[in-house]
């Protein structure tokens, strides 16, 4: 039977591959990764000999076509990003939407997600949240900003540890030096660490320390009084 499955890969520590993920990935006709070479390591850490053909964001529009032709045919494919779950700030969406339009069975398994552990660790409110992924680069990124000032829930952003400083000296200047910030960096590997504290307090200590690695950051939403 024809299936898509969309399956998570660790974030970081291979411990978090689940039993279930390796053996859809070993029985599938193929696998569609992100990258193939960053994949490939994951593949052979655990014996999975599966094809594997690249999908991502350059070229998922112009495959999206012959996939769901294949899938048609009868065969069953994975798709898989770099780390996480698939279509999560990672390629994902457009094939899973035209198989949905096109009555394709989807089955995404249950795995890692970066944001996840970062809010839940951060101490922030996390009975309702809004995941906001990265923030857009230029064109935007003000209006966004002051959109998110009235937000109430707690918000997560997925930040480049180039970027950070600038995005908490935003954070600072669009919710407020007193605003209860959680930076979770290089999450489920061997240097994990949480920094909390105010905007002011975190951006101070990053200016001072620079950060490395995957970065989320959980910001608590405005006070409601």
């Amino acid at each position: 039977m024809s299936k898509l499955f969309l399956v998570p890969t660790p974030i970081g520590n291979l411990d978090d591959m689940t039993f279930r993920a390796i053996q859809v990935l070993k029985e599938v006709d193929l696998i569609l990764a992100e990258d193939t070479r960053t994949s490939g390591k994951l593949l052979k850490h655990f014996e999975i000999a599966t094809h594997m053909q690249s999908h991502h964001m350059h070229n998922e529009h112009k495959t999206v076509e012959n996939l769901v032709a294949r899938l048609k045919g009868g065969e069953t494919i994975a798709l898989i990003s770099d780390a996480g779950t698939p279509a999560i700030s990672d390629p994902g969406f457009l094939l899973t939407r035209a198989c949905v339009e096109n009555g394709i069975a989807v089955e995404c398994l249950p795995g890692a997600t970066a944001f996840v552990p970062a809010l839940v660790n951060s101490g922030l409110p996390n009975d309702r949240f809004v995941f906001e992924g990265f923030l857009p680069e230029k064109k935007g990124r003000q209006t966004r900003y002051l959109f998110l000032a009235e937000e109430t829930r707690t918000m997560i952003f997925y930040v480049s540890p180039y970027k950070l400083v600038k995005t908490l000296a935003e954070f600072t200047q669009y919710f407020g030096a007193d605003r209860p910030v959680s930076i979770s960096r290089e999450l489920s590997k061997l240097h994990e660490e949480t920094i909390r504290g105010t905007a002011e307090e975190v951006l101070k200590h990053f200016e001072h320390k620079a950060p490395k690695g995957e970065i989320v950051a959980v910001v608590a939403g405005k006070s409601v009084k």
